[in-house]
């Protein structure tokens, strides 16, 4: 059977002489292979109707994380933590993250890709949590592969059925969070402080996002499930 290809997301930054690049960690191509797919990088530079042409071809679309999106897209609340804004990258993300939806195009969210997901559909974020949360967890942790806390998933969701489990065990890495939920999104996740850490887009064949990294967290196979799932359903 003929794997699916699965784009990723990229970043915009400089090499060690200066010099743009397009990039992605290497744990996104490696979740994806894991699951079953073919990753495709998708640079957040094309123009308009490139963009619309890879896409075409992509079975499914996985929304990385990386830096801040610009608070024009939401309206945010502005603060000195926001970093790494990067408006050829909103502007490429909110585009496909759109056009999945309204195409049914399977597609997984990670980190900043939920938020990116929160705010496509007309969502607000927090701008920093620990300023913005009362009595928020360290939600923005130094290590990738460190247990931060638990996250407790609505049984009642796709999640659950896709985990296996209710209950899971994550890293953190992230100093902004989903604010004002869009209407079209369902909440299945949060963390023992409130911060939602997980939702889902109601009647499409695979709208998913989380707020940790599983890309980092592949070891434990009930994370692995999750971009099986993801493959799964791009191959459909």
């Amino acid at each position: 059977m003929t794997k699916p290809l699965i784009g990723i997301t990229t970043f915009n930054g400089k090499n060690d002489y200066g010099r743009m690049v397009s990039a992605v960690q290497h744990t996104y191509v490696q979740a994806v292979t894991l699951g079953g797919g073919i990753p495709i990088l998708i640079p957040a530079i094309l123009p308009a109707d490139d963009l619309n042409e890879l896409y075409s071809q992509l079975a499914g679309v996985l929304f990385s994380g990386g830096g801040d999106i610009s608070i024009k897209y939401f309206q945010g609340e502005d603060h000195p933590k926001i970093a790494d804004v990067d408006d050829f990258r909103d502007v490429t993300e909110l585009t496909l993250l759109k056009q999945s939806v309204e195409d049914g195009k399977p597609f997984l969210a990670i980190c900043r890709g939920v938020q990116v997901m929160n705010v496509a559909l007309g969502g607000t974020l927090y701008t920093h949590i620990p300023d913005q949360v009362n009595g928020a967890l360290h939600h923005d942790q130094d290590e990738f592969t460190t247990i931060a806390h638990p996250v407790n998933i609505d049984e009642t969701s796709r999640m659950a059925e896709i985990f296996g489990e209710t209950l899971l065990h994550v890293n953190s890495l992230h100093h902004q969070g989903l604010k004002d939920v869009a209407s079209d999104l369902k909440v299945v996740g949060h963390a023992p402080d409130g911060v939602i850490e997980a939702v889902e887009l109601p009647g499409h064949p695979y709208g998913i996002g989380v707020q940790w990294h599983p890309e980092w967290l592949t070891n434990q196979p009930v994370m692995l499930r999750l971009f099986k799932s993801f493959v799964d359903a791009s191959k459909k």
